[in-house]
C-alpha cells in the first residue's frame, strides 16, 4: 500500500512539474485565447473513452477475480465433503481415503499457494494426488448397499473437487489482454496531454487540475494492476476457504 501511494504521489508531483515547467516557457500571452470550447469538447470525449477502457479492464480483472473465488471455495468444499464422506466407507478404505484427501490438501495450500503467489502455474503433481484418491474410490465387492451409496456419492464429490481445481488453474493462467494495457497507458497519456494542450491562465488551478487527474488514473491502473492475477499482489486469493474445513 505504501509503494503504490508513493508511487501515485510521485506522478502527481511529476505532472505538477510538467505544469510549471510548460507555464514558464510558454507562457500565456495577453492576446492568447484559452479556447475554452475546444478544450470541453476534446477532454470530455477524451475522457469519456478512456473511462471506458477503464471500466472494461476493472470489469475484467474484477471477473476474473470473483471466479478464482468461487472456484476455490468449490474446490475447498468439495474436499471437505470428501473427509466426511469417508466416514461411511470400509475402514481401510476410509483411513486411506482421509490421508490422500489431508495430503492434497496440504499440497495445495503448501506448495502450490506460494508458487501462484509467484505467478507460476500448478503443477502436475496436485492431479497426481487425485489420480490416487480416485483409485481408493472404487467399491469393494462385498461393499454393503450403504456403503455403496457413499461411495457413488464419493466419487461425485472427486469429481467436483477436479472441476474446482481445473478452474482455480484456468484463473490462475488468466490476465489482462495487452490490448486492454495497450489503451490504458496510451489513453492515460492521452488524458493528461490534452491538459497541457489549452490555455489555463492562472497557473495555481492548473496545478491542481492536472496533479489530481494525475492521482486518479495513476492509482486506478495501478489497482487494475493488483488485481490482474487472482492469485498475486495486494488483492490475492488465500487459503482461507481452506483453513475453516482444514485448519490450515
Amino acid at each position: 500500500m505504501i509503494e503504490t501511494l508513493a508511487i501515485v504521489l510521485g506522478c502527481a508531483l511529476l505532472a505538477a512539474a510538467a505544469v510549471l515547467l510548460k507555464h514558464r516557457l510558454w507562457p500565456l500571452g495577453p492576446d492568447d485565447e484559452p479556447r475554452e470550447d475546444v478544450a470541453e469538447y476534446i477532454s470530455m470525449m477524451v475522457g469519456v473513452l478512456y473511462a471506458l477502457v477503464l471500466g472494461l479492464a476493472m470489469v475484467s480483472v474484477w471477473d476474473t477475480r470473483a471466479s478464482a473465488e468461487e472456484h476455490v471455495r468449490s474446490e475447498a468444499s468439495a474436499a471437505h465433503q470428501i473427509r466426511l464422506l469417508a466416514e461411511g466407507l470400509p475402514l481401510a478404505q476410509a483411513e486411506r481415503t482421509r490421508e490422500g484427501i489431508e495430503a492434497y490438501v496440504r499440497h495445495v495450500t503448501g506448495t502450490e499457494w506460494p508458487a501462484m503467489a509467484e505467478g507460476d502455474f500448478p503443477a502436475r503433481q496436485g492431479w497426481t494426488l487425485l489420480d490416487r484418491l480416485r483409485a481408493e474410490g472404487q467399491i469393494p465387492a462385498d461393499a454393503t448397499p450403504a456403503q455403496q451409496v457413499t461411495a457413488q456419492e464419493w466419487l461425485a464429490q472427486l469429481s467436483a473437487l477436479g472441476e474446482a481445481r481445473r478452474g482455480r488453474e484456468s484463473d490462475a493462467g488468466e490476465s489482462l489482454s495487452p490490448v486492454l494495457w495497450f489503451g490504458l497507458i496510451v489513453g492515460a497519456l492521452l488524458t493528461i496531454a490534452f491538459m497541457f494542450m489549452f490555455g489555463v491562465k492562472r497557473s495555481a488551478t492548473h496545478v491542481v487540475m492536472v496533479m489530481g487527474l494525475t492521482a486518479l488514473i495513476a492509482f486506478t491502473v495501478l489497482l487494475i494492476h493488483q488485481m490482474n492475477s487472482p492469485f498475486t499482489g495486494m488483492f490475492a486469493v488465500d487459503t482461507g476457504a481452506f483453513g475453516r474445513y482444514f485448519g490450515t
